[in-house]
């Protein structure tokens, strides 16, 4: 049964563990199965080795910021959405709440595909995971997640749990075997890059997208802040989950080059880890890595649709969406949200059928529409960093929190430029129509649709939905 959320149930409480798996199960999904294609086709160890570098310092200095915002304003929940909203105002608030759940709805297609994909290898019906049948069978999938889903967060987060430790241990196995096998020759020949890399800021560059999307889910915990059962778990479960999971995904793609050359393995079918460690091991390799996917992609579904049905819920408990969305279960589960999350998934599953390459597309994209919100979070933290106010704990933020939040916003500011203008403008297709929900919620409250400064904001949004619709069908870009 259905009720507001001012008379549900009160929050599912989630310890530390449960809090640090979930981080882990956002980031750990289809993305470390794709690295090492993924790099191959962009960069040799030597441009791998600078981005890893670059993605690590610059996710870490984000990790770090969600850390102390979540206990410097423990006030403000559902993370990335509330930073942005009490720094920048409603509005942008509100695109980066609708651009942070829709960048979680295209990625959820990327599972889909990917599982389809690997699956193809042994039934070429479903081809690269983006054909007629592939389409039908992941459309079955993801309604029957959203039925699971239902029943409740708790039961959601306890699979998740189970789901999250079984996962890990393929890509660890994976990682021990190329170690075991790897050749240093291979190795030392893949170091500089192939001759059709570019200049190494341009193989770096090609690899940013890639590392965004492997490590989105690190604000998982600040996600579910209202769920945790200690305010300070947040922050600690947000820095236990990311460094973990960045030496895994770093070690799967430096070992890789030790297996075979950069040109073979950007050749190899999507998931490319299975490939590599089928040339090291034989078949049964292909095979174990095949199982551990869809394990862990299945895994990763469950805790991005429980957090992008999360958001939802949260904005419009606080009149940032339409109340319709405020409803939830007897069992905490935000039921509107989660319908909405499901269909926004299922309408672009459809649109990959004609897309050049479904995967990759769907990945960049999905890093792309993060990007803003992870950058109006971290420009917040430099906000609250120069500014007194009474509603930051602690007082005015130390010259190492400042600091930290400045690299940050700097490194997100750099992805949106790594991201290039193609993705930018797809970005905008998406955020100028969702401004139906921010005019719904505003009508509902009787209030006045735009001040003054968000007409501005709503200008570029549609000029730049405009443009890339443009592009889109005169070929300038391409899906």
């Amino acid at each position: 049964m259905e009720q507001a959320a001012d008379k549900s149930a009160p929050a599912a409480t989630l310890p530390l563990f449960t809090l640090t798996t979930m981080v882990i199960g956002s980031m750990v999904g289809a993305g470390v199965f794709s690295l090492p294609r993924r790099f191959a086709e962009e960069t040799g160890v030597a441009g791998a080795l600078i981005a890893w570098a670059v993605a690590g310092t610059g996710m870490l200095m984000l990790a770090f910021v969600f850390q102390s915002l979540a206990v410097r304003r423990p006030d403000l929940d559902a993370g990335v959405y509330a930073y942005a909203k009490a720094g920048f105002g409603e509005y942008l608030g509100f695109f980066s709440a609708f651009g942070y759940w829709a960048s979680a709805c295209v990625g959820n297609v990327t599972y889909w595909v990917l599982i389809m994909s690997t699956v193809g290898a042994i039934w070429p019906a479903l081809g690269e995971g983006d054909t007629a049948l592939a389409i039908v069978l992941s459309s079955a999938g993801l309604w029957a997640f959203f039925l699971m889903i239902r029943r409740g967060v708790k039961e959601a987060a306890a699979i998740n749990k189970v789901v999250t430790v079984a996962k890990i241990v393929p890509i660890l196995v994976f990682v021990v075997l190329a170690l075991v096998y790897f050749k240093p020759s291979v190795f030392a020949d893949n170091f500089g890059g192939a001759d059709y890399a570019g200049s190494l800021f341009s193989q770096v560059r090609g690899t940013m997208l890639a590392t965004v999307f492997v490590f989105l889910g690190v604000e998982g915990a600040s996600v579910y802040s209202r769920h945790a059962r200690k305010r300070s778990d947040v922050g600690r479960a947000t820095i236990l989950g990311f460094l973990s999971v960045f030496a895994v995904f770093a070690s799967v793609v430096i070992v890789s080059y030790g297996i075979l050359p950069m040109g073979e393995i950007a050749e190899l079918r999507q998931p490319s880890m299975a490939g590599v460690l089928e040339e090291a091991v034989g078949t049964w390799g292909k095979v174990f890595i095949s199982v551990g996917l869809i394990v862990s992609v299945l895994g990763a579904y469950l805790a991005w649709t429980l957090m992008a049905a999360e958001v939802l819920y949260v904005a419009a408990k606080d009149d940032d969406m339409p109340r319709f969305l405020r409803r939830a279960t007897s069992a905490d589960v935000p039921l509107p949200a989660l319908l909405m999350t499901t269909v926004l998934t299922q309408i672009v599953l459809v649109v990959t059928a004609f897309s050049d390459d479904a995967f990759n597309f769907a990945l960049d994209l999905t890093s792309a529409l993060s990007l803003i919100p992870y950058l109006l979070a971290a420009a917040f933290a430099v906000k609250i960093g120069t500014r007194q106010d009474p509603r930051t704990d602690g007082g005015r933020s130390s010259t190492r929190e400042l600091t930290i939040a400045a690299v940050a916003t700097f490194y997100t500011a750099f992805m949106l430029y790594a991201a290039g203008l193609k993705f930018v403008l797809v970005s905008f297709v998406f955020y100028a129509p969702a401004t139906i929900l921010f005019v719904m919620a505003r009508r509902e409250q009787g209030r006045r649709l735009f001040s003054p400064r968000e007409l501005i904001i709503l200008i570029v949004s549609v000029v730049g939905a405009v443009v890339g619709v443009v592009a889109l069908a005169a070929g300038w870009i391409s899906l």
